[in-house]
């Protein structure tokens, strides 16, 4: 079975187009616990565009399940993670002026910041997952520096212009999952995955976990997100399906 990570960032996104207090990431978390996730997953960038570290704090004494952190390689919010203590710390790139987090981290061109960050996230007991392109040198890279886990980027594969560029990414993928795996590292998979995208990526044998947010936020903002969170998980499970249905 696949872990559901839900990102609740985009409820704070919502909340900070007015600075208010509504609507509170740490009750979407709650619900979407509630609707079937197996982790919650936020991201407080360095602009606190939309968690703040009080969510962090709050979700920290709540969150009944696992705790993912995305985070800058930074002494910042490196020292952060270090007192909150996630379950989880997943390292991503992050520039300020994207909408979102674009591409993976280049852990080839920053290995010295990120073996140090990774080194004191470690001594806190704290898992390491590098959010990664599904490059075969990157993942040579998080082997070396010792990565309890790599989030394969899925943005190329979501954003894809045309079946046959989603075919390709789609391989790369399926062999990058199997390259990690060979190396004892923990397969996830994240980024623009929705209900309708989500298939071939949950039938590859290796990911172990998916962690999806604009696209389950969107649908509660309709349907609760209780139900949404119960919707992605049915496609999840249909998704992981067809490699039973392959083996046999």
């Amino acid at each position: 079975m696949i872990r559901l990570g839900v990102n609740i960032d985009h409820v704070a996104t919502l909340r900070q187009a007015r600075l208010g207090r509504e609507p509170d990431p740490v009750a979407a978390a709650f619900e979407a616990v509630l609707g079937g996730a197996d982790g919650i997953t936020v991201h407080m960038r360095e602009d606190r565009r939309h968690i703040q570290e009080r969510d962090v704090r709050i979700l920290r004494q709540t969150v009944a399940c696992r705790l993912n952190f995305e985070m800058a390689v930074t002494r910042e919010i490196t020292a952060f993670a270090c007192e909150i203590l996630p379950d989880e710390a997943t390292l991503v790139p992050e520039k300020r002026e994207e909408l979102t987090t674009e591409g993976g981290l280049d852990v080839l061109a920053h290995l010295a910041a990120v073996e140090t960050c990774i080194g004191q996230l470690k001594e806190r007991g704290i898992a390491v997952s590098l959010f990664i392109d599904p490059d075969p040198r990157q993942i040579e890279a998080a082997h070396r520096l010792g990565s309890h886990a790599v989030e394969f980027q899925t943005a190329s594969y979501s954003e894809a212009n045309s079946p046959a560029e989603r075919t390709e990414c789609l391989e790369r993928l399926i062999d990058a999952s199997r390259m990690a795996a060979s190396h004892g590292i923990h397969v996830h998979m994240g980024h623009g995955l929705n209900y309708q995208n989500v298939f071939p990526v949950a039938a590859i044998p290796q990911v172990e976990e998916l962690n999806i947010g604009h696209s389950i936020v969107s649908r509660a903002v309709l349907v609760g997100m209780r139900q949404a969170v119960r919707d992605m998980k049915e496609a999840i499970a249909l998704g992981r399906a067809n490699i039973r249905s392959a083996q046999h």
